[in-house]
C-alpha cells in the first residue's frame, strides 16, 4: 500500500461550485500544475465539474522537472490511461503503483461524458522530496572519493544512485580496488553496462558482466543499484534486475571511487555507498573528496522540445519564414525510430515537382530517398538508422548543389550531393501529410513516419515548437509535443529461450528459429516432454528431442525412445558404453574413468526425477583383481557421491548381486571379484536406485599386480514412466474438485492437460484474484473456451471441434497467455489466438488456490451479496432516468448454473436485482423450481416439477432478441439429462444489473411484499458451483471475503457438502408430488389446474412452461397438506401460449 503523506494540491475538489472546463472539448486540451518544487507524488483524485454533466471517463498523466520534456506515466510500464469518473459528484482516487517525482504534471483528457463536456475537479497527494545533485559537463569533470585510509575487504557492498543523461554514452562511475581489480558503470548507446577491469593498465579491455536498460539518454531520471555479495553481483536499473556470479569480484576492496571522469554529460543524484552520501561529502568539501574540472551541485539542462509522431495520421507543418540571401535552403533535424521506413520530410519545389525524404533500413545500407520528378536513391553505409538512437539530418542547397548529411558529428557520418537546385516555396511537412490536402503541395510516396523528432532548424534558426503547440504558427495533427514517447519493447526482451527480439514502433516480434520453442514469445516447446508422450501421439521407436520441463528453463535434449517393449524406455547415452579391458601398467595403482553424457546436468536430473523408474547396467569383470574396498564408483546428481555397492545390490550394502542371492563363487565374500581368483569372473547387475544415478565415474584399484586384469562396462541410462503424463484424476460428479497452490504467471504462462469425459460441459480449472481470473472450460460438447481477465477486461479464446469431445477419449488442451496474445490449442486443430489489448498489458495477479470447484453451507441468516460495477452513476442533479445511462449493463443473455441440496421449502436459491424495479430469481418450493424475470411489470417465468429432489446440478440460460417485443429463449439442463428450450415474450428487457444475492436478501425495497417475505426466509442447505456468466460469486465470497464486490452477513462455511464423497443429510427426504385435485386453497389456485401447460419429462424431472402477465405484482404462498408451501400468482393470470 502506498502511504499518502498529505494533500499537496486541491483544485476545486469537493467544492460546491466550479471546476476546470476548457472552451474546446478535444484531446488537445490539458491541465498543467506547478507544485513549486520536486515532489513525490503518490496519488491523484478526480471529480466532475459541479452541477453539470461534465466529467472525464479516462485521462493521461505526464510529469516533468522543468516544464518541458514530459514523460507519460505508465502502469506496469505498459498501460497509459487512467479510469475516470462515471458522474459529476463521485470522487475516484488512483494510487500510483510507483510514485512519480516531479515538479510539474499535466493531465490530458482522453474521453469524457458523451452527453457533456470536459469537466474536472482535481486533488493530488504526495510527500516532500529532498536530494543531493551533482552535474558534469561531458569533459574531464568528476569527483574522486577516497573511502578508507587502507584497504578493507567487505562481504557486501551496495551503491545506489539516480542519473539523468544528456548524451547516450559516458562513464558514470569507476570503483578501483587492489591489484588493478575494479568495476566500471558505463552508459553506452543508451544502455547501462557493468564492466570488470583486471590489470593496472588502461589498455586492458574490460570484461562485460551485465548489460541492462535501453533509451537511458532520454533526459529523465533513472534509478540504479549495484550490489555485491561475495562473488555475486546484482545490477538493477529502474525495476529490472540482472544477476551475475564472478569469483574475482569477491576479491575487490574499494579504496576509491571516481565518478564521471570521462565524457558523461548529465547529472547524478543521491549517490550512496553503503549508506554514505558521497555527494553531500563533496558539497561539504570533505577531505576524502577531490573535485576535477567543471562540477556544479545543481542539475541545469537545456530545453529541447521533441515531438512524437504516434500514427499514420501524424504530421507537422512548418512555414518557410526566412529567405537565404544565396537563394538556397538549409534544413536540419534529429530523429529516432524503430521503423524501417517512413517519410521524414517533404516540400514542394517551385515549378519542378516535389522533394521527398524518407529513411529505411535494407541489410547494412541506409537509404535516403529524394524525388525531383524522378526517384533518386542516396545510400549511406553504416549502422541501422532504425536502432532507436538519435540521428541527425542536414539538408543544404547552395549554388545549385544539394548536400545531405547524416550524423555529422559521428565518425561514420555520410554525405550525398546530387546536383540540382532546391528551394522551398511555401511549407515543409515532417512525418506525413494532412489527410485533407488536395493541393499536391504535400507528397507522400512512403508510409508516414512513426517516431520522435527534435532540434528543427531552418537556415540555422531553431524553430519554436511551443508556438506550434499553441497554434500561433504552423499546423499539426496526432502529435505529442514536448515529449518523446519512444518505448523499447525489446528491453528487457519478452522473447524467451534465446529468441531474438525485433520491433517496430507499435509491436515486437520474436524470432524463435533454432531455439526449440515457438509461439509469440518463444514460450512453448515444440517438443514433447517425454518418450511416453511421443508414444501416446502415435510415434514409433527412434531419436527424439524431449523437453522435460516444457516451457521451463531447461533446454531440450536428444534421446532415443525405445517403444518396442511394454514400457517406453528413454535411453541417454554417454561417451563409453562398450566393454573396456584394462591391463597392468607400471607405476599405475588405480584406473579412473569419467563418463560424459549427451545431456547436460540439469537435463539429466529433471529426466530422472520425472521418470517412474530408471536403471543402468554396471559390470565389473576381474581376474586376480579385487573389488571392494579398492574399487568404487561415483553416481547421483551434481558431482555425485561415492558408492560402494555394485550392480544388483542395494545402496549402502557394500555388496554385489551374488552377495544378496547367496551364490558368490566364494561364500566368504559378498562379491565374486573379492575372491581374488585366477580365472575370470564378474559382478554384474542393474543399478535401479534413482538417487544414485547416473554413474559419473568409476575407480578400479587392484590392477597393478602381475597377472591382474579387469574390464568394465557402464551401460546407457534408461528410464521409463512419466509422472507428469500419467497423473490422472477422476471427477465422478460436477461438484468434485481439486485445489492447488496459486497459479503464478504474471506475464507469460501456459497450462496443458489431457481430458476425457462423457459430459457435455464443465469447468476444467479456475483461479481467481481480486479482479483477475483464468478459466478453462468445456462450454459444449464441441467447444473449449479459455477465458481470463488481467485487469483490462475479460477476453476469450475458443476452439470448435468438428467431432464431439465427450466421446470418452483422451483430448489434449494447451492454453498460453503472454504479453502479446493468448492462444488455445485442442488436439491437433489449428491454434486459436486472441491479441492482447492495444493499450498494453497488466500483470496477472492471482491470490487464491487453483480450484476445480467449491461448496458452502448456508444457514437461514447467511447472505452473500455480489455487487456489480456500475458503468455510470446517475447524476444527482438529473430528474430523469434515461435507460441509455445503463446501456452497458443491459442483459441480452445470461447463463446461470448452480448445485444445491436442501430440505427447506420454499427457498430462494439466487436473486439478481437492477437499478430499476427489475429482478431475476431462481427459487424452490416443494418439488417445484421457479426461474423468473420481472421486467417492466411483466413476468415470464418457468416452473420445474421434480419427481426426484436429489438434484446434483441445474443450469439455466436465456438470451434476448427483438426490439419492440422481447423474445426470451430459456434453456434448462438438469444433471446430465437432455437440454430443453422454451421461448417466451416480454415487453421489456433486464436493464442496469445491480447485485446478485445468495441466501437471505436484506434489501427488499421495491419488491412485491410476498416475494420480499420469501427473500427474508434465507436459505438453509448446501450451494456449490454457482456461476452467473463469467462470475463465480460463491467462490469470490469464500476466497476473498473482504474484497469490495462481496458483502457477507451471517455464517458462511466452506464445505465439501457438494462433493460426492460427502454424506447427504437430505437423503431421507420424501419426494412430494402435486395433487391432481382441483379446488381453492386460501385465495389462490394450484397452477397445475388453473391454466394449460406445456410439459416435458427429463430423466424424472417434469418441466412446466407458463407465460404469465401480471396486472400487478403480488405473490402469495398457497399451502397444500401437510402444510407444505409453494409460490403461486394471485392476481389476474392471463396465460398466453
Amino acid at each position: 500500500m502506498i502511504k499518502i503523506c498529505y494533500n499537496i494540491l486541491k483544485f476545486m475538489l469537493l467544492s460546491p461550485s466550479g471546476g476546470w472546463s476548457p472552451l474546446m472539448s478535444d484531446r488537445y486540451q490539458w491541465l498543467e500544475v506547478d507544485l513549486g518544487e520536486r515532489t513525490k507524488i503518490t496519488a491523484v483524485a478526480t471529480q466532475g465539474r459541479y452541477g453539470s454533466s461534465d466529467w472525464l471517463t479516462s485521462y493521461l498523466l505526464m510529469f516533468s522537472d522543468t516544464g518541458h520534456n514530459w514523460r507519460q506515466y505508465r502502469q506496469e510500464d505498459s498501460i497509459g490511461s487512467f479510469p475516470g469518473n462515471s458522474n459529476a459528484d463521485s470522487v475516484v482516487q488512483y494510487k500510483l503503483q510507483q510514485p512519480a517525482i516531479a515538479r510539474f504534471f499535466r493531465l490530458f483528457p482522453l474521453d469524457w461524458n458523451p452527453n457533456g463536456r470536459i469537466g474536472l475537479r482535481l486533488e493530488t497527494y504526495g510527500c516532500p522530496y529532498t536530494s543531493d545533485v551533482v552535474s558534469f559537463d561531458g569533459g574531464s569533470s568528476g569527483l574522486v572519493y577516497w573511502l578508507t585510509s587502507g584497504l578493507r575487504r567487505t562481504f557486501r557492498d551496495v551503491i545506489t544512485l539516480k542519473f539523468k543523461a544528456l548524451r547516450n554514452s559516458g562513464t558514470l562511475l569507476q570503483a578501483k580496488g587492489q591489484e588493478g581489480l575494479g568495476l566500471n558503470l558505463e552508459l553506452e548507446r543508451g544502455k547501462l553496462l557493468l564492466l570488470l577491469r583486471q590489470g593496472r593498465t588502461s589498455s586492458t579491455d574490460p570484461q562485460r558482466l551485465v548489460s541492462l536498460g535501453s533509451l537511458l539518454d532520454d533526459q529523465h531520471w533513472h534509478h540504479v543499484t549495484v550490489e555485491r555479495r561475495s562473488s555475486h553481483l546484482n545490477l538493477t536499473v529502474d525495476k529490472h534486475t540482472e544477476r551475475k556470479t564472478k569469483s574475482t569480484v569477491a576479491d575487490i576492496a574499494f579504496p576509491s571511487f571516481i565518478t564521471s571522469k570521462r565524457n558523461f554529460h548529465g547529472c547524478l543524484e543521491n549517490l550512496l555507498y553503503n549508506g554514505h552520501n558521497l555527494i553531500e561529502l563533496a558539497k561539504n568539501k570533505d577531505q576524502q573528496v577531490h573535485i576535477l574540472g567543471n562540477v556544479t551541485f545543481s542539475c541545469a539542462e537545456p530545453v529541447s522540445v521533441a515531438v512524437t509522431f504516434t500514427g499514420p495520421e501524424s504530421f507537422l507543418q512548418l512555414p518557410r519564414t526566412l529567405t537565404s540571401s544565396s537563394g538556397g535552403v538549409s534544413v536540419g533535424f534529429q530523429f529516432r525510430t524503430w521503423n524501417k521506413q517512413g517519410l521524414l520530410l517533404t516540400f514542394d519545389l517551385p515549378q519542378q515537382g516535389g522533394l521527398n525524404g524518407s529513411v529505411c533500413n535494407h541489410d547494412t545500407w541506409e537509404r535516403a530517398y529524394f524525388q525531383q520528378c524522378v526517384l533518386m536513391d542516396v545510400c549511406f553505409p553504416g549502422a541501422a538508422l532504425n536502432d532507436g538512437q538519435w540521428h541527425s539530418v542536414e539538408l543544404n542547397s547552395r549554388r545549385g548543389r544539394l548536400t545531405i548529411t547524416v550524423d555529422k558529428e559521428e565518425r561514420d557520418s555520410a554525405q550525398a550531393s546530387p546536383s540540382f537546385p532546391v528551394t522551398v516555396e511555401s511549407h515543409l511537412f515532417f512525418g506525413g501529410c494532412p489527410a485533407e490536402d488536395d493541393s499536391q503541395k504535400c507528397r507522400k510516396p512512403f508510409n508516414a513516419f512513426q517516431g520522435c523528432m527534435r532540434l528543427f532548424t531552418m537556415d540555422n534558426q531553431e524553430m519554436d515548437l511551443i508556438k506550434v503547440q499553441e497554434k500561433h504558427v504552423g499546423n499539426y495533427s496526432n502529435l505529442q509535443i514536448d515529449m518523446c514517447g519512444i518505448i523499447d519493447r525489446c528491453s528487457p526482451s519478452p522473447c524467451e529461450h534465446g529468441g531474438r527480439c525485433s520491433q517496430s514502433w507499435t509491436v515486437f516480434h520474436c524470432n524463435c528459429s533454432d531455439s526449440g520453442y515457438g509461439g509469440a514469445t518463444c514460450h512453448s516447446s515444440v517438443y514433447r516432454q517425454s518418450c511416453e508422450a511421443y508414444k501416446h501421439s502415435g510415434n514409433t521407436s527412434g531419436h527424439f528431442y524431449i523437453d522435460v520441463d516444457g516451457s521451463g528453463p531447461i533446454k531440450p535434449q536428444l534421446v532415443y525412445c525405445n517403444m518396442t517393449e511394454e514400457n517406453t524406455w528413454m535411453v541417454i547415452q554417454h561417451n563409453n558404453t562398450e566393454l573396456t579391458r584394462l591391463r597392468p601398467s607400471p607405476g599405475v595403482n588405480q584406473y579412473s574413468v569419467h563418463f560424459d553424457y549427451s545431456s547436460e546436468e540439469e537435463q539429466l536430473f529433471a529426466a530422472i526425477s520425472q521418470s517412474e523408474h530408471c536403471k543402468q547396467e554396471l559390470s565389473y569383470h576381474c581376474r586376480k583383481s579385487q573389488g571392494s574396498p579398492l574399487s568404487w564408483w561415483v553416481g547421483g546428481p551434481g558431482g555425485g557421491r561415492v558408492q560402494t555397492y555394485w550392480g544388483g545390490a542395494q545402496p549402502g550394502s557394500q555388496q554385489c548381486a551374488c552377495g544378496l542371492q547367496g551364490d558368490c563363487v566364494d561364500l566368504q565374500h559378498y562379491c565374486n571379484c573379492d575372491a581374488d581368483r585366477m580365472e575370470w569372473t564378474e559382478d554384474s547387475g542393474l543399478l535401479t536406485h534413482k538417487e544414485s544415478l547416473p554413474v559419473r565415474s568409476l575407480v578400479l584399484g587392484d590392477i597393478q599386480r602381475p597377472g591382474s586384469e579387469a574390464a568394465y562396462r557402464v551401460g546407457p541410462l534408461q528410464c521409463h514412466g512419466d509422472r507428469n503424463f500419467w497423473n490422472a484424476a477422476f471427477f465422478d460428479k460436477e461438484t468434485s474438485y481439486l485445489h492447488f497452490p496459486t497459479f503464478h504467471g504474471e506475464l507469460s504462462a501456459d497450462i496443458s492437460f489431457l481430458f476425457k469425459t462423457m459430459a457435455s460441459s464443465g469447468v476444467f480449472l479456475e483461479n481467481l484474484g481480486i479482479k483477475d481470473f483464468i478459466r478453462i472450460e468445456l462450454s459444449s460438447s464441441t467447444q473449449v473456451v479459455f477465458s481470463f481477465d488481467v485487469g483490462n477486461g475479460p477476453l476469450e479464446v475458443r476452439v470448435e471441434s468438428s467431432v464431439p469431445l465427450n466421446d470418452n477419449r483422451w483430448h489434449r488442451v494447451r492454453a498460453e497467455r503472454n504479453v502479446k496474445e493468448a492462444s488455445l490449442q485442442l488436439d491437433e486443430l489449428p491454434v486459436a489466438t486472441q491479441e492482447a489489448p492495444a493499450d498494453g498489458h497488466f500483470h496477472l495477479q492471482l491470490n487464491s488456490q487453483l480450484f476445480i470447484e467449491v461448496s458452502a453451507s448456508f444457514k437461514s441468516g447467511t447472505s452473500v451479496s455480489y455487487t456489480f460495477k456500475e458503468p455510470y452513476e446517475l447524476s444527482r442533479n438529473s430528474s430523469t432516468l434515461p435507460s441509455s445511462i445503463y446501456s452497458d449493463m443491459t442483459l441480452r443473455g445470461e447463463n446461470v448454473s448452480l448445485s444445491f441440496r436442501t430440505n427447506q421449502s420454499p427457498a430462494l436459491l439466487l436473486y439478481v436485482s437492477s437499478y430499476y424495479r427489475e429482478y431475476l430469481f431462481v427459487s424452490k418450493c416443494l418439488n417445484l423450481c421457479f426461474f423468473g424475470t420481472f421486467v417492466d411489470f411483466n413476468l415470464p417465468f418457468i416452473v420445474l416439477y421434480f419427481t426426484n429432489l436429489k438434484i446434483e446440478r441445474m443450469s439455466i440460460s436465456y438470451s434476448l432478441t427483438g426490439t419492440d417485443e422481447i423474445y426470451f429463449c430459456v434453456r434448462f439442463q438438469i444433471d446430465q439429462n437432455a437440454r430443453e428450450d422454451f421461448n417466451l415474450t416480454s415487453d421489456g428487457e433486464f436493464n442496469a444489473i445491480k447485485s446478485l444475492v445468495l441466501g437471505r436478501v436484506h434489501e427488499s425495497d421495491g419488491l412485491d411484499a410476498d416475494l420480499a417475505r420469501l427473500a427474508s426466509l434465507g436459505f438453509t442447505g448446501c450451494l456449490s458451483v454457482v456461476h452467473f456468466n463469467t462470475i463465480s460469486p460463491l467462490k469470490a465470497a469464500l476466497l476473498h471475503p473482504d474484497s469490495s464486490p462481496v458483502i457477507i452477513f451471517g455464517p458462511l462455511t466452506r464445505s465439501n457438502c457438494g462433493s460426492a464423497a460427502s454424506a447427504n443429510p437430505y437423503s431421507a427426504e420424501n419426494t412430494h408430488h402435486l395433487s391432481d385435485q382441483s379446488g381453492s386453497v386460501g385465495s389462490g389456485q394450484p397452477l397445475v389446474n388453473s391454466i394449460r401447460t406445456d410439459s416435458a419429462l427429463i430423466g424424472g424431472t417434469r418441466l412446466f412452461y407458463l407465460r404469465i402477465f401480471f396486472t400487478g405484482l403480488n405473490f402469495t404462498y398457497s399451502c397444500f397438506p401437510p402444510m407444505q408451501c409453494w409460490c403461486v400468482a394471485s392476481y389476474a393470470l392471463l396465460p398466453t401460449f
